[in-house]
């Protein structure tokens, strides 16, 4: 049973293909976590303006989540991920120049981190939402789960390149390698052949914009799961995410790391993250995914709060490990639970939703880099760590009708 839920889904070339475009895609991803995260701390000696950079870069997703969701069950998603991905491999290349040519600065490079986050908000709902067209709601956390390696497993060996590439090259570079390898990803994209089996038969060619806000607001009002799903979507990404801007500041001034140390401390998370959803993936039709989604959001929160405490380099090691274990287990769930409880036509918009829950973020981002830079970072890791699982604790224990979700 275990083997024939990751069998089934592999059997379809085109999802196949989706998993080459997105490792392709999170080579460069991986690199630009690390890149972004050390040059703007080394350009400002801020830890707040690290979390502004990430803020910002994910800003989009919340200004743009809804609106993705609604391109996406209106058009083709498989024409759209190709143009997409293309916007953000020349929003790094020339990144990059500017880098090379000395005409950028921190707030050129902020400005075009968000143009990137622009393309990344389109491309992260039709990702989702085509994912489930292919594989179908049977198969929906597996596949989901597996793509979610792929991105994993390209952002473990992107980590481990950008800390070599910034201590030899410099960021300019490394920004122009990032730009192509989105370019390759664009080229597995262009393989895809069909819209999915399990694609909405018909989509809408309603292109009013306040019309469609009009029909979402219904649409929640109908499915108020899908609205409590966004909102813990939301919490999550505030106090469990927003995590990532403290590892550039954590490896430096806690573990008294480099550029290369940083590499490797974000492989390891990722390498976390490949193996909670390796075994998410391998029980992708468990029932009671409510129970699960609850337990991991509320670990997820416990091991921020060790954190606090990880001042040895492999101690600190294996906790990132198992912090993004969680991260991208509870993320997957929520992605596909809010795929299975809105109507086929509907999914574009659910995970529209998802990006809009993902794009509070920058809120936790500018949060934690305020908290880190009054108060050090191991303790923003444990005030974020106790308000997560206090939430995830509190609501399982008062929404009966979330954590007995199927």
């Amino acid at each position: 049973m275990i083997s024939s839920s990751w069998r089934e889904t592999l059997l379809f070339s085109d999802f196949r293909i989706l998993s080459y475009a997105s490792l392709v895609h999170s080579f460069g991803n991986g690199m630009e976590h690390v890149v972004l995260g050390w040059l703007v701390f080394e350009l400002t000696d801020s830890p707040f303006m690290v979390g502004l950079a990430s803020a910002l870069r994910m800003a989009p997703l919340f200004v743009l989540g809804i609106f993705s969701g609604l391109v996406a069950d209106s058009n083709d998603r498989r024409s759209y991920m190709k143009a997409s991905t293309f916007g953000g491999g020349v929003t790094m290349i020339i990144l990059g120049i500017l880098l090379i040519t000395g005409i950028a600065n921190v707030w050129v490079v902020i400005g075009l981190i968000t143009v990137c986050g622009v393309t990344f908000a389109f491309l992260l709902t039709l990702r989702q939402a085509y994912t489930y067209d292919i594989v179908g709601p049977e198969n929906a956390l597996t596949g989901l789960s597996i793509l979610q390696i792929s991105t994993l497993i390209g952002g473990v060996f992107g980590a481990l390149i950008s800390g070599v590439l910034i201590a030899e090259f410099g960021a300019g570079l490394q920004f122009v390698v990032i730009g192509l390898f989105y370019f390759g990803s664009v080229g597995f994209l262009l393989y895809v052949k069909d819209p999915g089996e399990s694609a909405p038969i018909a989509v809408s060619s309603d292109y009013n914009f306040s019309r469609n806000i009009h029909r979402y607001l219904d649409l929640l009002r109908a499915y108020p799961v899908l609205f409590a799903l966004m909102v813990l979507a939301s919490m999550t990404e505030i106090f469990g995410f927003s995590h990532m801007s403290l590892i550039p500041v954590f490896t430096k001034d806690i573990l008294g790391l480099g550029a290369v140390g940083l590499g490797v401390i974000t492989a390891i998370r990722q390498l976390g993250g490949v193996s909670g959803l390796m075994f998410l993936a391998a029980f992708g039709r468990i029932n009671y995914k409510g129970y699960l989604m609850f337990g991991i959001m509320i670990f997820f929160g416990l091991s921020q709060v060790t954190m606090f405490s990880a001042t040895n380099i492999y101690f600190a090691a294996l906790v990132i490990f198992i912090i993004n274990a969680c991260a991208m287990s509870v993320d997957v769930l929520f992605k596909t639970l809010m795929q299975l409880n809105v109507p086929n036509e509907h999914r574009g918009v659910a995970m529209g939703s998802w990006v809009f829950s993902i794009g509070t973020g920058p809120i936790g981002h500018v949060g934690i880099g305020a908290i880190a830079g009054q108060f050090g970072s191991a303790r923003a890791f444990l005030f974020n760590g106790v308000i997560l699982s206090s939430i995830g604790f509190v609501t399982m224990i008062a929404t009966p009708l979330l954590r007995k979700l199927k």
